[in-house]
Parts: C-alpha cells; structure tokens; sequence
C-alpha cells in the first residue's frame, strides 16, 4: 500500500509541475519580443518596402493594425485569462493554427513529425541498452583487463566526439562528399523515392539503411555514461559486504553476483531509463538538421527560428509531458528492482 500511496502522489504531483512549467513559458512568449505580432508587422512592412512603398506607410499600416492584430491572437486580454483559454479550449494549444503554416494547426505539424522521431528514438534507446548494459558487465567482470583498458580508450574517445561532430564526420567519409571515401550511405532523409510499388521487406531495408549513421549518432550520445555507469554500479556491488558473506557461505561466485549483485546495480542505471523516455517525442536538433530528417528536433528548431510560439508551446508540452512520465517510470522501475526502499512519509 505504501508504494501505490507513492506512486499516486508522484503521479498527482505531475499536474502541478506541468502547469508551473507551461505558465512560466507561456508567460515568456508573451513578453519577450519578436511574438506572432511583431513577425506579421514586420511581414507587412517587407511587402510595402516590395511594392515601392515608402516607410511612413508601412509605419501607418501597422499603426492602424496593431490593435487588430493583438485581438486577433489574443493578447488583448489579460495574460490569465490567455493561458486558460489556450489550455482548455484550445487544448494547449494544439488546435491553434500555426503562424509560420496557417493552414495546419499545431497538431497536425506534430502528428506528421511524430513518427519519425519515435522510429529514430525508439531504435536508439533499445540499442543503447541492448550494448552498454552487457559492455558495462564485461568491464566490470574483466576489471583491469585488456579488455576492459581497451574498451574504456573506445568508450572516452565516443565520449569526447560532440554528435554534431560525429555526424558530420561520418557523413563525410560515408555519404560520397569526399571523392576518396566510401558513397555507402544517403546524404539524408528517411526513405527513398520509390518509382515502383516495393516488398515492405525491401521498405525496410531501406529505412535502416538510411538510419543507420544517424543512429551511430544517437547512441554515441549515451554510450560512454551508460556504459560506465553499469560497470561502476556492478564493481560497487560486487565489492560490498553482503556479496562477499554470500560467496563466505558456499554461494557460487557467478550465482552471488548474477543473483544478488546485478540486479541491486541496476538500480543507478534505471534513472537513466526515464530520462531516455523523452527522446521518442523530442527527437534531437542537430542530428535531425544535419542529416535533414524531418522529426519533431527539426520542427522545434523550425519553430524557434520562425518565432512560431504556437508550434514551440505544443512541443514544449509533448517534451515536458514526456520528461515527467519518463521520471515517474524510474520511480516504478526502483519499485521492481529494490525492494528495500522504503516509500514511506517519515
């Protein structure tokens, strides 16, 4: 009863956090300039500047549809009265129509961009996982090894490559832009342009092939943290009291640390699982720019550039919904893993 007691109170406590983060940001969109407003003025003043119009008409034009613009998105009312109307009626903002493409609403640019990201996300975060989790075991059970001395010069290496940096270079060496290197992958995109209707086998084949380096990208990103962080845990466990009572008592070696030790050191690398939850919605903004995939990375960078508050504040809601869901996952994962921490009010 204690730990559904918990979870209820941390899945509550999502409601208030969510709102302290949308007000905060809503309230910045509202006041710091460069808004919806100002981006149609300024629209307006290079169209009379375009049709030989002097600046004194272009300064009269806005002047007279300032205030008929401000009515029209509504900051002609207070900044509460604002806020409610675009978290309930306008269900955070995802049926409002976005600035920079009027005639989609902000749903609609996510739900196209959705995909890809959670396919991208989705893939990196099983891969990441699926290698440093058992990398991570095989340096700590090797522990001053070769293997493990080597492995760790691999690991800081990915670790000290930035991933714009990473994908850049492999982008050079890989996708034909140097003449002395390999033309093994595509420049960019998801898929290809198929003239012909296609087995979903060879689909397939074919998004990973265009997958392929920018998921390198991806996991590159975790890859040293999660993979250290796995063998610190499990080297803590092995060395502690009750790992060395056991094997004292006639347990097996390889029964006390697979037994006892591996899933108490899984606890440190089940925070991490949470926080990963996000990259399925968020996506990454530079991979997504340079290798031009059109996830939701790309159409927050779209939307800061173009000042289109509506389609950042939607995002700003998948992302922090994400995070806080993410968070209340690893609460969870704790539950499973150690039954020893006490999620009582003391």
């Amino acid at each position: 009863m204690e730990r559904l007691a918990y979870l209820v109170r941390r899945l509550l406590l999502i409601i208030p956090t969510f709102i302290g983060i949308t007000v905060l940001c809503f309230s910045l969109t509202r006041f710091l300039p460069g808004g919806p407003v100002e981006m149609r003025l300024l629209r307006m003043r290079g169209v009379g500047g375009a049709e030989g119009g002097s600046s004194a008409m272009a300064m009269q034009v806005t002047d007279e549809y300032r205030k008929a613009l401000n009515a029209q998105f509504g900051f002609d009312k207070p900044i509460i009265a604002q806020y409610g109307t675009w978290l309930v009626k306008n269900k955070m903002g995802m049926t409002l129509p976005s600035n920079d493409y009027p005639d989609k609403t902000a749903w609609e640019l996510i739900k196209s961009r959705f995909p890809v990201s959670l396919w991208f996300g989705l893939v990196s975060f099983v891969l990441t996982y699926l290698v440093c989790i058992p990398l991570g075991i095989a340096k700590a059970l090797r522990h001053r090894q070769f293997f493990d001395a080597f492995s760790s010069v691999v690991v800081f290496i990915a670790y000290a490559i930035p991933a714009f940096a990473l994908a850049m270079i492999l982008k050079a060496l890989f996708c034909g832009t140097l003449d002395s290197f390999w033309d093994v992958f595509p420049l960019g995109g998801i898929s290809s342009d198929f003239d012909v209707e296609v087995s979903s086998w060879k689909i397939f084949l074919d998004r990973a092939w265009h997958m392929a380096l920018p998921v390198a990208c991806y996991v590159a990103g975790n890859f040293a943290m999660l993979t250290l962080l796995m063998k610190n845990s499990l080297l803590d466990q092995i060395s502690a009291d009750y790992v060395r009572t056991a094997i004292a008592k006639g347990v097996s070696r390889k029964r006390a640390i697979w037994g006892h030790a591996f899933r108490n050191a899984l606890v440190p690398v089940a925070t991490g699982f949470g926080s990963m939850f996000s990259v399925f919605f968020a996506g990454s903004v530079i991979i997504e720019r340079i290798f031009e995939i059109p996830g939701m990375g790309r159409l927050s960078l779209d939307a800061l550039e173009g000042r289109d508050y509506t389609v950042f504040l939607a995002l700003l809601v998948m992302t922090s919904l994400a995070m806080l869901i993410g968070s209340l996952i690893s609460d969870f994962l704790y539950m499973l893993i150690d039954p020893r921490i006490d999620f009582s009010k003391k």
